[in-house]
């Protein structure tokens, strides 16, 4: 008796799809219409039915939530295995969280919701906290854990994270903003990425003498 296929592989090939679809039409459109996204665009430009687009995410909030978490995710992948070599974690989470920032559609969402912030302050702060503070929760926990093995002086990790996250952007986001040359390059991407991380684990180097600088 032949074995019947199982169409399982097939729906979840075009669930992929279809969540690829859906991501990249949410990108795409946060930076032409900022917070007036709907479903129906995200829908349209996918190439997807509303249908599907609410029963895979319930609604607007849960659709870009998603997107924020996936983003998050692809950011801090030097990040999934504790233990690995501390200042490559770092420098290639700096170099991933740098090229992010200049991606043409990631100022221009910036604009735009900066524009549109005070019309939309639910929105807006929903945003944030999906986006800008769930990254930096992120990395606190990382580095929680980075300071509980040794590799650094014990501190507030929610405070090292913004102090971290600072000295990577720099002021290389303003200057795009305000339309300045900026670091637009992998190569001064890399150099200012190294100088960061390197200013950051001097600064919160484990103190000579302390138990975690013998660990």
């Amino acid at each position: 008796m032949m074995p019947t296929s199982s169409p399982a592989r097939p729906r979840h090939d075009r669930d992929r799809r279809v969540h690829e679809a859906v991501h990249e039409a949410v990108h795409a459109l946060l930076a032409e219409q900022g917070m007036r996204l709907s479903m129906e665009a995200v829908a349209a430009r996918a190439g997807c039915s509303k249908q599907t687009l609410y029963a895979h995410y319930g609604c607007k909030q849960n659709l870009l939530r998603a997107v924020m978490r996936d983003q998050i995710a692809l950011t801090t992948v030097p990040f999934d295995e504790d233990g690995a070599d501390l200042r490559q974690s770092l420098l290639a989470f700096a170099e991933r969280h740098l090229e992010q920032l200049n991606r043409p559609h990631v100022i221009q969402t910036c604009r735009l919701l900066d524009a549109e912030s005070h019309r939309f302050p639910d929105q807006a702060r929903q945003i944030y906290e999906d986006g800008i503070a769930a990254l930096q929760d992120r990395l606190a926990q990382w580095l929680r854990r980075a300071s509980a093995r040794g590799q650094l002086r014990h501190d507030d990790p929610h405070a090292m994270a913004e102090l971290l996250l600072g000295m990577i952007v720099g002021l290389d986001f303003e200057r795009q903003r305000f339309h300045t040359p900026h670091r637009s390059d992998a190569p001064s991407r890399r150099r200012w990425a190294e100088r960061t991380i390197d200013s950051f684990l001097r600064a919160f180097a484990p103190q000579s003498g302390s138990p975690e600088s013998h660990a």
